[in-house]
This record gives structure tokens, C-alpha cells and sequence, in this order.
């Protein structure tokens, strides 16, 4: 299909237009061709959203979500590439998992599905899972992780990172020191106390961070922090950074609006891992991201069935859908507060996403490129139902609360694949 978009602005407030052929972009209409019309009058046009930290469960927990649920979420978000995290049944820490993924990703051509493959064989922390092998495969996996559980050991990360640097991989840590977490509940803080609830410190996330920066310059590998949550993890990050050292972060929109006291309703909806921090740790992330210490955006959109939920705090399963509520926090807590400019939130969101896991064909509007992409009304604000959420779950946190900037139509490879009009 042949398309016109018309009547855009893009990410700077300037009048544009882009004209689509056979998916890709073109700089101007071919004599002869016919194209249909999109009216875009009143949105604004930006590169598709890519997310490097997606919980899709298949295979073996469909019950919470599917590729084709998590995938159908992803692009009402504005997302057309996600990164699928391997803790599912069977982990994915081999090439026949990973390839598994890609193919359903594939199938229902909503958006690219690219899997992340787990850094331990059954993320287990022991043993090195099939690296090269599942790098080599038809998924061609760069990013690895455990993620939900953290390599603790030492020497196993040092191994991880001089394994994936002989391809330019990425291991993406999940900073928890195992032994100041066990049985955590929330952040440890005034407010744990009060609750009676076992707290888990910063110090077990900083303490990770700052073993595994020097790991990696150690190695000159590839490191990448996921979901950063305080505000000294900032600070490290940062001067490893000034460094030199090879090292990405990334935030969830959750951590830049949530904080630690709206536990004290004790709805398991709110229980997360990492835990939600102080509002102290937020300014932090918020000014992190701004002045790019941290590199992205990503949602860890982690879906449970309602039964992993509705039930006491302790018992509760760790975690909060994302994927359609993204664009939106990240938009109220960076854009609106005046912190960052809309062109940079995307560029957070979609350009360096994209080039740290060097997704081809995301992260830009390009002539000759494959037209991944999302119109979005700015001024409008819409009303969060979990109901209808488009994911199998319904654990968000944000039900009920009216945000920003709502996406109406997604594009991928040139196809529409979500429309919100019609959707309504």
C-alpha cells in the first residue's frame, strides 16, 4: 500500500508530510502511483517508539500475555519494535526459544519483536547460557539478560561481558544484590517501617551498579543498567560515564512519577521490582534523564492474571503493565514539567533505543527507511481503563488517572496497524 500523510507536524512543531512506497519512505510522489490520503491534521508525527525491556510471557505463562497481546498493546502505545525478556517457560536461553519468539513477533507482523536471551542457562546464575549460538541464530540476539534475577556473581558477569564483546552484544543487568533483598517488599525507608514491610535498600541496586561499571571497563564491553531506580545509581552511572566507560541506563516510566508512599494503600497494584523509591530518588531519575546520563526510556511492562494480584501484599506478584501508558507519563513528567523538549523525549524513546540495540529501520523518519511510525494528538487527554487495555492483564497502576497525549495511529512497515478511532 502506497501512503500519504498529510497535514503533520513534526517533533519541532514544523508543518511536514511523508510519502510511502511498498513500506518504505520516499522523498516525493512517483508519477503514476496512486496513494491513499492520511489526514493528520492536528497530530504530530514521530518515529515509532521502541521499548528494550517488554515482559510478552509466551511462551509459558499466556495466561498474563502472548506475543500477539503484548504486541497489540505495544503498537496502541506508539511502539513498533519491542524487546522480549527471556524469563519464560521454557527460559529463553537458546537459539530454539529465541527463535520461537522472533517467528510469533513475525506472524502477527504488528510490530518487531526482537528477544532478549538470558545471560545464564534457566537464569540461574551459574553457567553461561548459548550466547554466540543464540547471536547466530535467525533472531540474531545482541542483548542479554536476567533480567528478574540478577548475576550476582561476579566472575559469571566478567565471563558474560568478555563473551559478548567478541560480537558487540550487551549484557542488560538487573541490579539487586541478592543476599540485602530476601524477602523484600518495598523500598526500605520511613514508610517501610511504618508498614511493617521488609525493606530493600538502594544500596543493593548501587552496590551491583558500581561492581559491574568497573567490571565492564575492566572487560571494555558493553554494559547496560536496567530500570534505575535511585538516586545514587544516577550519580554512578554518571561518573562512569565521564569515564569513558561503556555503559547505558534506563529508566521506567513508573519510577519517574511513582513513589514509595502510595504503598501505604497496600494495592498490590503498586508492587513492583525494583520497588518505587522516594520522591527524592524521582527528581533524580527525572534529571538523570534529562541531561542524558540516562539513555532511555523503557517500560518493563509486566503483566500478571488478575489472581498473581488480588491478593495480600507479600503473596502479590512483583510488577505493572506499561506499554500503553508510556508515551503519556513520559510525556507529564519530562515535557510538560519543562525538563526536556518533546524532541528529546522521543529521542529517549525511539532514536536511542533503537541505536543502542542497533534495531535498523526504528528510531528515525529517513528517506529509504522503512516507515515505522506514530501520529499523536498532544492536546488531547484521555482517561486510563484498565478494561480496555489491550494487553491480556490489568495490572496498571495508572487506572483512572487522566493523562496527556494520546497516540491515534501507529505504522508499521507502512501498514496501519492501530488505529484508535476505530478502536472507539
Amino acid at each position: 500500500m502506497n501512503l500519504h500523510v498529510a497535514n503533520a507536524k513534526n517533533v519541532k512543531g514544523l508543518a511536514t508530510e511523508l510519502w510511502i512506497e511498498s513500506g518504505k519512505i520516499v522523498s516525493q510522489p512517483t508519477n503514476g502511483v496512486v496513494y491513499e490520503d492520511i489526514d493528520a491534521n492536528g497530530l504530530t508525527l514521530v518515529p515509532g517508539l521502541v521499548d528494550l525491556h517488554t515482559h510478552l510471557r509466551e511462551p509459558g505463562r499466556e495466561d498474563a500475555e502472548t506475543v500477539l497481546s503484548g504486541s497489540q498493546a505495544a503498537v496502541a502505545g506508539g511502539y513498533t519494535a519491542i524487546s522480549a525478556m527471556p524469563n519464560t517457560f521454557p527460559v529463553a536461553d537458546t537459539a530454539g526459544v529465541v527463535e520461537q519468539v522472533f517467528r510469533l513477533g513475525e506472524h502477527h507482523n504488528l510490530c518487531d519483536v526482537f528477544p532478549i536471551g538470558a545471560v545464564t542457562v534457566g537464569q540461574d546464575g551459574k553457567h553461561l547460557a548459548e550466547l554466540a549460538a543464540m547471536y547466530q541464530s535467525e533472531a540474531k540476539v545482541r542483548i542479554f539478560s536476567d533480567d528478574g534475577h540478577c548475576v550476582a556473581d561476579p566472575l559469571v558477569m566478567r565471563r558474560a561481558l568478555e563473551y559478548v564483546k567478541t560480537f558487540d552484544g550487551i549484557i542488560a543487568q538487573h541490579a539487586q544484590d541478592p543476599r540485602l533483598t530476601e524477602s523484600a517488599q518495598m523500598n526500605e525507608g520511613v514508610i517501610s517501617a511504618k508498614l511493617g514491610l521488609k525493606g530493600w535498600p538502594a544500596v543493593a541496586e548501587e552496590a551491583i551498579i558500581a561492581r559491574d561499571v568497573l567490571l565492564a571497563e575492566h572487560v571494555d564491553s558493553r554494559l547496560h543498567i536496567c530500570h534505575l531506580t535511585t538516586a545514587g545509581g544516577v550519580e554512578i552511572v554518571r561518573n562512569a560515564k565521564k569515564r569513558g566507560i561503556k555503559v547505558t541506563a534506563e529508566v521506567t516510566p513508573h519510577h519517574l512519577l511513582l513513589t514509595d508512599d502510595v504503598v501505604e494503600s497496600y494495592d498490590s497494584v503498586y508492587k513492583v521490582n525494583p520497588p518505587l523509591r522516594t520522591l527524592k530518588d524521582v527528581h533524580a531519575l527525572r534529571e538523570g534523564l534529562a541531561d542524558g546520563t540516562i539513555d532511555i526510556i523503557a517500560t518493563d511492562h509486566a503483566p500478571h492474571p488478575q489472581e498473581a494480584k488480588d491478593c495480600e501484599w507479600n503473596a502479590a506478584a512483583f510488577g505493572m503493565l506499561g506499554l500503553e501508558t508510556a508515551f503519556s507519563i513520559g510525556y507529564l513528567t519530562m515535557v510538560k514539567s519543562g525538563l526536556i523538549s518533546l524532541e528529546t523525549l522521543i529521542e529517549r524513546m525511539s532514536t536511542k533505543p533503537a541505536e543502542i540495540a542497533q534495531y535498523l529501520y526504528h528510531g528515525k523518519i529517513a528517506v529509504g527507511t522503512k516507515a515505522n511510525f506514530a501520529l499523536i494528538d498532544l492536546k488531547a487527554e484521555w482517561k486510563v481503563d484498565r478494561v480496555r487495555l489491550h494487553s491480556k492483564s490489568r495490572n496498571t497502576p495508572f487506572h483512572e488517572m487522566v493523562l496527556p497525549g494520546m497516540v491515534m495511529k501507529t505504522f508499521h512497515n507502512g501498514a496501519l496497524v492501530f488505529d484508535r478511532k476505530a478502536k472507539l
